[in-house]
């Protein structure tokens, strides 16, 4: 994750929307954000946290926004734009706002916390949260990219047991977690085996001696069953012959009993025959004539009643149609009056826009009284305003203006004097405390020369003599001790015996017994010389970071002269552009800003009064414009209204008529025109009615003469058909010899299906004629009259019983067949179940020795050691720098972190026991590792790294190593910020943000840039 910009609004004490361009930050590598105590340099790490989880390090994400939302501010509001994902390819916006309830000062409403992603150049929301995007939750956010204040040996401080873990979130170790796969891989492997132990119990009753005994038994069968089907077959043949001839000797008897039964129906059948011979005659030749003498009888009769009925119209019509007449020509006459009656009322509308045109001329002459006096009064007021607005105007001239860049110059400069000046005082006043310093370390430098001794010539040749002072010391000691264990066989010398050592026999000076207490009188000297050394080192040490610190304060004090020289020429020059133009002092200098302003100011009011007359005579002006065209208009109106109603009355054509009208209301006229407009439009509908209905029922007069004649026509013609038809249904009923009429015409009426009974008697022939014919062949053939009943049946059941006993016999062959089968695959099921249940029980002793390894989460933790002590190696690369060699990290087996002191002899001792500086130092170097690890994760060419602690509690020259390390980074590809108020971090760091707490305007943040 890179930063490229935050937004700060209402946030603790950002009262003003404040931006923190980190992009421009972050291009140095290394840059710093300070400030005094309590000017608002941590609230940026909490605005980050707040935008990307919702939640401070201060306070909770729950109740306390009332205390996170600025004392002076409704609305908190932030927008971080950063970059992350592989390789910080996706740019990314997160924006939290919240607001103050309008009615409860103490109640924030609930927050706004959204995400976006840079999509072609455009923002489009996205529903990931800031662990997604990340790659990391807030509490390893807090201890791998941004450590807030007080959390920065955090990582150090935890257990193991929460150290391995976050391991495991951090770096998705959770993939070594194989425990639950595996107890699923076993689980599902000891299933599989049950059902494999269970299936080869099914199979237990099979085996090869079975098998082989059931193939002998089958082969004996099948002989068997060969024999059986050969006689079965020979049976076969017979019974098949007999059947032939006795469905031959069936159907002979069938055919002779058909014969009978048809014989018998003959007569019926012939008496049918001559029925449909009748019927289809009558049907074919005579029914056609008879049908149209019936159509034709009642054709005559419906004529002769349409004869009738004309006739009596004739005389109804003929009566309607007078009384029509008559009232047409009433309502012709009531008709001709019309015109006269229209020409009243258009004058009687004449006389209503009269009326309407006099209240016009009413209202023009109201509104011509009421503007002359309006206007009058407004051009006075105009009057008035010109001659304030000429005064105002002569005094502004009197008033000589001045350019605001003179002014702003001259505030310039004072600002400039003002800021000069106290610099030169802050400068000199630091180059004095600084020279105090370096006369100090120069004197504690001489101090420590002092306690060199004189043939020495500085700490190092000391500290050598004193190394081979005790180097002899121990030499002397070890003699000493050689001649202490001599000294204990003194006592077994005797004259004239051997030595034990040497074999002499003689021993003139044997040791004395003294030499016990010049040993201990050597170690005392040893030790007395080991602590001299060791203060050596102490004095040595002093000595070097004392000249360390005067050659720093040497260089600052160069550069405060540099600084001091240069103020004073800066301050100088502005003195000298001031002078030019006649200002000699500081106060000379303000006054004349003073004298600028007020009479800028008092002139500026002036044109505002000019201004503001202008203002209100233009909306006079439009005012008094706006009225006499209303008044021009009104006399224009009047003059029109005046006109009108003189050409009104002279169209009028009958004034005598409407005198009367005048004088009356206008609803009055309009009721009299609506009446008589009514009636005339009434009595013309009438008359329009009237005509069409006389025209309806003249035509229905004229078509029912018409019809009158035509049924007179067809009448005549229906009578002569008539007879016609008669005279030839008399001539057929004789051609085809019915002269018997009834009969004729019961056959008419009979109903009968002609086709059936037609179909009934040829089936009938040819039924008997195939009778007699089968009944001929059958008695021809051979044994078909001889066939016994008997003789068939006992061969019948002969058949049977051979047919049983083969039957039996092939379906024992099938049963055989199939349980040998049956047992062939159920071996080789058993087979490869045997094989099966061997593999599974090799892989189920894997299974189990990996279950071991992986139950409890051991493969994580033994992962998450490899990690943690892959970061400890990483660490002492720079913490062995940072503490020259002295000490180193270690890790132990259980995750707890260790010192190796080389000073003591490479011996270890709790990280927990190092002093401030140092464990600073140690977690500086492991929150650097796990962030390099971090972004080798990502892939990225880039990683970010943020504190705000430690640096406090370091001296000059732990500092100094410190900077040097974190500088060293930019050339790893890292970013490094910091948050400080330590002053001498400002003067190391070249680019850096510094944030000032205005009582007013609260944090306020400005560049080095």
């Amino acid at each position: 994750m890179i930063p490229i910009k935050l937004d700060i609004q209402g946030l603790y004490s950002y009262k003003e929307k404040q931006t923190i361009e980190f992009d421009k930050l972050t291009a140095a590598g290394l840059f710093g954000i300070f400030g005094a105590v309590g000017s608002g340099k941590s609230s940026i790490l909490e605005a980050v946290l707040l935008a990307l989880y919702g939640s401070t390090e201060r306070l909770s994400d729950r109740g306390e926004k009332n205390s996170m939302v600025n004392l002076q501010s409704d609305l908190l509001l932030l927008n971080f734009e950063f970059s992350s994902g592989r390789n910080n390819a996706k740019t990314y916006l997160a924006r939290y706002s919240a607001k103050r309830n309008s009615k409860n000062f103490d109640d924030i409403k609930p927050a706004e916390h959204t995400f976006y992603e840079k999509v072609d150049g455009n923002w489009e929301s996205i529903t990931a949260r800031a662990e997604e995007i990340v790659g990391m939750r807030k509490e390893h956010f807090k201890q791998t990219v941004i450590i807030p204040q007080g959390k920065f040996r955090e990582f150090i401080d935890q257990k193991p047991i929460d150290q391995a873990k976050m391991m495991k979130e951090l770096f998705g170790l959770e993939r070594f977690d194989l425990s639950f796969k595996t107890g699923i891989l076993l689980k599902t492997l000891k299933e599989q085996k049950i059902r494999l132990e269970t299936q080869l119990q099914g199979l237990e009753e099979y085996s090869e001696e079975i098998l082989t005994e059931k193939q002998s038994q089958f082969a004996e069968l099948q002989t068997q069953a060969t024999d059986a089907s050969l006689k079965l077959k020979s049976a076969e043949t017979e019974v098949r012959l007999q059947e032939n001839l006795r469905a031959k000797n069936q159907q002979l008897l069938k055919f002779r009993a058909e014969q009978e039964n048809l014989v018998s129906l003959r007569p019926e059948i012939e008496k049918q025959r001559q029925l449909h011979s009748e019927f289809i005659t009558a049907k074919t030749y005579l029914r056609p004539i008879w049908d149209q003498i019936g159509d034709t009888k009642a054709d005559l009769e419906k004529y002769k009643v349409s004869v009738i009925d004309c006739e009596r119209f004739k005389i109804e019509f003929a009566k309607e149609v007078a009384e029509l007449e008559e009232q047409e020509a009433d309502l012709k006459a009531k008709n001709k009056e019309r015109p006269q009656r229209e020409a009243k009322i258009r004058d009687l509308k004449k006389v209503i826009e009269i009326q309407t045109l006099e209240t016009q001329r009413e209202q023009a002459n109201a509104t011509l009284l009421n503007l002359q006096p309006t206007i009058e009064s407004k051009k006075q007021t105009q009057k008035g305003l010109e001659t304030k607005i000429a005064e105002l105007e002569s005094e502004a001239e009197k008033i000589s203006s001045t350019d605001s860049s003179v002014l702003a110059n001259l505030m310039s400069s004072a600002k400039d004097w003002k800021q000069q000046e106290n610099q030169l005082i802050k400068t000199q006043l630091e180059a004095n405390e600084i020279t105090q310093e370096i006369e100090t370390l120069k004197g504690q430098l001489e101090a420590l020369k002092i306690t060199i001794p004189a043939n020495e010539s500085s700490h190092e040749t000391w500290l050598i003599s004193q190394k081979t002072t005790i180097l002899e010391l121990e030499k002397q000691r070890d003699l000493l001790m050689q001649k202490q264990g001599l000294a204990a066989h003194v006592h077994l010398l005797h004259n004239g015996e051997a030595c034990p050592l040497c074999g002499a026999l003689e021993h003139p000076t044997p040791l004395e017994g003294d030499a016990e207490n010049n040993l201990e009188q050597k170690d005392l000297q040893i030790q007395e010389a080991k602590l001299l050394l060791e203060q050596i080192h102490t004095s040595k040490s002093s000595y070097s970071e004392l000249a360390f610190h005067l050659e720093n304060h040497q260089k600052t004090s160069r550069s405060k002269s540099i600084e001091i020289q240069q103020a004073e020429q800066n301050l100088s020059s502005i003195k000298s552009s001031l002078a030019q133009i006649g200002i000699e002092g500081h106060e000379e200098l303000l006054a004349k800003i003073q004298a600028i302003e007020h009479g800028s100011q008092t002139r500026e009011k002036l044109l505002q009064e000019v201004k503001s007359h202008r203002k209100n005579w233009d909306s006079e002006r439009i005012i008094i414009d706006q009225s006499e065209k209303e008044l021009q208009q009104a006399q224009l109106k009047l003059q029109s209204v005046q006109s009108n109603i003189s050409s009104k009355k002279e169209e009028i054509r009958d004034m005598a008529f409407c005198k009367q009208f005048f004088a009356r209301e206008t609803n009055q006229i309009k009721s009299a025109i609506d009446k008589v407009e009514k009636d005339i439009e009434e009595a013309l509908q009438l008359l329009e009615g009237k005509q069409k209905h006389l025209r309806e029922k003249r035509s229905v007069t004229d078509k029912n003469l018409a019809d009158l004649i035509n049924f007179t026509q067809l009448r005549e013609q229906s009578s002569i058909k008539l007879e016609n038809l008669k005279t030839d249904f008399e001539e057929l009923k004789l051609k085809y010899e019915f002269t018997d009429e009834e009969r004729l015409i019961h056959l008419f009426q009979y109903s009968i299906d002609a086709e059936k009974v037609a179909r009934e008697i040829t089936q009938f022939d040819q039924k008997l004629a195939i009778a007699e014919n089968r009944i001929q062949e059958l008695e021809a053939e051979e044994g078909v009259i001889s066939f016994q009943e008997e003789a068939f049946q006992e061969l019948t059941t002969s058949f049977q019983n051979l047919k049983t006993n083969a039957e039996s016999f092939q379906k024992q062959v099938l049963l055989f067949d199939k349980e040998i089968q049956e047992t062939i695959s159920k071996l080789a099921e058993k087979k490869v179940h045997q094989a099966d249940f061997a593999k599974l029980e090799i892989r189920e002793s894997y299974l189990k020795e990996l279950d071991n390894m992986f139950r409890g989460s051991g493969f994580v933790k033994f992962v998450s050691s490899i990690y943690l002590k892959e970061l400890c190696n990483t660490a002492n690369v720079r913490f062995m720098k940072l503490c020259k060699n002295q000490l180193s990290l270690d890790i132990d087996d259980n995750n707890t972190f260790w010192v190796i002191d080389y000073l003591n002899g490479g011996k270890k001792r709790l990280l927990k026991t190092l002093s401030g500086g140092q464990t600073f130092q140690a977690s500086l170097c492991l929150a650097l590792a796990l962030a390099e690890k971090v972004k080798a994760l990502n892939q990225a060419d880039q990683s970010f790294f943020f504190m705000d602690e430690g640096f406090g509690a370091l001296d000059k020259n732990a500092l100094r190593v410190v900077f040097e390390t974190l500088k060293s980074l930019r050339h790893e590809n890292r970013i490094v910020g910091i948050i400080s108020h330590v002053e001498d971090l400002q003067q190391e760091i070249g680019v850096f943000a510094n944030i000032e707490l205005d009582p007013e305007r609260g944090s306020q943040v400005s560049y080095s840039y």
